[in-house]
């Protein structure tokens, strides 16, 4: 892993301001031209593994969790066997109502203007499990941010701080890996540093852009769209290796090129804004109002 570079080796105010701007112009061309390219390799791999998931009802749910609290991803015993792991020797199938869905003959002589084939639906308890009773293959992931963001990382705490904004490490964030809580954000502690870095940037734009009036923010896509590019910018512009992590993220969100050019000039300013406040210990960016929004991609 290559450690990140220093942004804040131009000397000077004006170069500073300036060397940001280039970097944001920079990173964006790169994020416009992957998400041109359509959806990469490693994410359609993972689209294509979740699709192997059911959406379960209320009451399997309620069901899941009552047997196993902490599930992530349930499946059935041939299903995790297709995708190439195997429930472990000893683990408790977690039971759940599943619909039985055959044709009665008989249905026409109940009732001579039905068909003879009318479908009958009954219940049965069926066994499924979750992945942490499972072994073998790894799942499919997005890509994810890598490098060594080295002394940034507290460069780019410290300018959270002095924004004002609350920062709280924390053990289990339900699923996701930061949360935006109106001058409050919430990282999960076992992060590495390089995605700790983006996840911390992700939410700090949440804070500068979409910590209004509800009736004022923008659609769910386009907040998560915002949010990952100044993520992937900033990132970028202090040379951690950004692969197609924000491109996939933001198409996970139904994100494309139209809605990232539509908030260019806002995902410009908040990019800035941080790039600035990590060269430059004295910048206190504006703090922010008080709505929740959280980076749910489990990322």
């Amino acid at each position: 892993m290559s450690t990140a570079r220093r942004t804040g080796t131009v000397p000077g105010a004006a170069s500073k301001v300036e060397f940001a701007r280039e970097a944001v112009a920079t990173a964006v061309d790169q994020l416009i031209e992957q998400l041109e390219s359509g959806k990469s390799e490693s994410l359609l791999k993972y689209l294509s593994t979740m699709s192997r998931f059911h959406s379960y009802s209320f009451q399997n749910l309620m069901l899941i969790m009552s047997q196993c609290p902490d599930a992530r991803r349930v499946a059935g015993f041939h299903t995790w066997k297709s995708m190439g792991r195997f429930v472990k020797k000893g683990e408790k199938g977690i039971v759940i109502i599943a619909p039985m869905i055959f044709k009665n003959s008989d249905t026409k002589s109940i009732n001579p203007q039905s068909a003879e084939d009318d479908p009958i639906v009954r219940f049965r308890s069926v066994h499924v499990f979750d992945i942490s009773q499972t072994e073998g293959e790894p799942l499919p992931e997005p890509d994810r941010i890598d490098g060594d963001p080295g002394e940034l990382l507290s460069a780019l705490e410290s300018g959270i701080k002095r924004s004002g904004i609350a920062l709280h490490s924390e053990p289990d964030l339900g699923g996701a890996e930061g949360m935006s809580i109106g001058g409050k954000i919430s990282v999960l502690e076992s992060l590495n540093p390089a995605n700790r870095f983006s996840t911390l940037v992700h939410e700090w734009a949440h804070e500068l852009l979409h910590q209004v009036d509800r009736k004022e923010r923008p659609s769910k896509t386009v907040r998560e769209t915002e949010a990952e590019a100044v993520a992937f910018t900033v990132c970028h512009s202090v040379g951690l290796q950004t692969g197609t992590a924000s491109s996939d993220y933001i198409q996970l969100y139904n994100g494309d090129k139209a809605t990232l050019l539509d908030s260019l000039d806002r995902i410009q300013k908040a990019a800035c804004t941080i790039i600035e406040a990590i060269n430059d210990p004295q910048q206190s960016p504006q703090p922010a109002n008080s709505q929740t929004l959280s980076r749910a991609h489990q990322r």
